[in-house]
């Protein structure tokens, strides 16, 4: 049975493309109002503006960059304005680079702990309390299926999204007394901007992909189960149990060979995106 989300708030982090986008198109469905949140300012009001105009909903937007701490306070203060209480946020805005040692920049390493990690924790502690009070709604973090091992070329983002996991399944076993939810989604290659923005833009081209409707949909069936992880997919749930079955070190060194391998020397790279 499907929970009823009618005429409820839900916060989604970055909204304006992919994961996050499918999130607010599928809550919207489901007659949830909105609190969207993004740096791309022009995708937000496009989107909002189509939310409003096939489901009816309430939409906030907020063009925000969460990665600066002032502009997650200033979110905050925002959510805690609604006519209703929060019940549900979705932590999906994150960035990721690939690339060698010798072409990362250490500020946007930073920067993704700033984003993945400082953000996730900031807006979790600040919205989930009043849920535990209210003893509804919930929170789904974005992690991936990266959380399960460490990853070369991608040393910092495969450990934020590893923060991201037990995070939020130390938070799930605190929460099973009561009705508050919470769950860990770990999508593995998913057909969004992320790879083009993250340095590795062939990697679509050469690797199989879920879309972001599948990804959403296995997550909300997974949350209204109460699940504490969601891994849409079997071949990524099988890649989510490597590091169970062989050495750590061989499985990293696998991962050396499948990044590497689209790598493309280029002058300079940033390597990073806000969804």
């Amino acid at each position: 049975m499907k929970l009823d989300l009618a005429n409820r708030w839900a916060l989604v982090t970055g909204a304006s493309s992919g994961i996050g986008e499918e999130f607010a198109r599928q809550l919207a469905a489901r007659g949830m109002h909105l609190v969207l949140t993004a740096r791309r300012e022009e995708r937000l009001f496009a989107l909002s503006r189509q939310l409003q105009q096939q489901h009816g909903c309430q939409v906030v937007l907020l063009p925000l960059d969460l990665a600066r701490p002032e502009d997650v306070k200033q979110l905050v203060e925002r959510v805690r304005q609604l006519p209703q209480p929060l019940h549900l946020l979705v932590n999906n805005a994150g960035i990721g680079n690939v690339a060698t040692l010798q072409e990362t920049n250490p500020g946007r390493m930073l920067e993704i702990v700033d984003l993945n990690i400082r953000a996730v924790t900031d807006l979790t502690y600040a919205l989930l309390p009043d849920m535990v009070r209210r003893n509804e709604g919930g929170v789904i973090n974005v992690a991936s299926v990266a959380a399960f091992q460490p990853i070369a070329y991608m040393s910092v983002y495969a450990a934020s999204k590893a923060f991201v996991l037990h995070f939020s399944e130390g938070l799930w076993a605190e929460l099973q007394e009561t009705n508050v939810r919470m769950l860990a989604l770990c999508p593995g290659t998913t057909r969004t901007e992320f790879f083009e923005q993250a340095g590795v833009e062939n990697w679509l081209t050469r690797r199989s992909a879920h879309n972001v409707t599948t990804v959403v949909k296995a997550a909300l069936e997974s949350f209204e189960r109460k699940r504490a992880i969601c891994v849409p997919g079997w071949n990524n749930w099988f890649a989510s149990l490597l590091h169970r079955v062989f050495r750590r070190a061989v499985v990293v060194s696998q991962t050396k060979k499948i990044f590497g391998a689209h790598l493309e020397p280029k002058p300079e790279r940033e390597n990073s995106t806000h969804a």
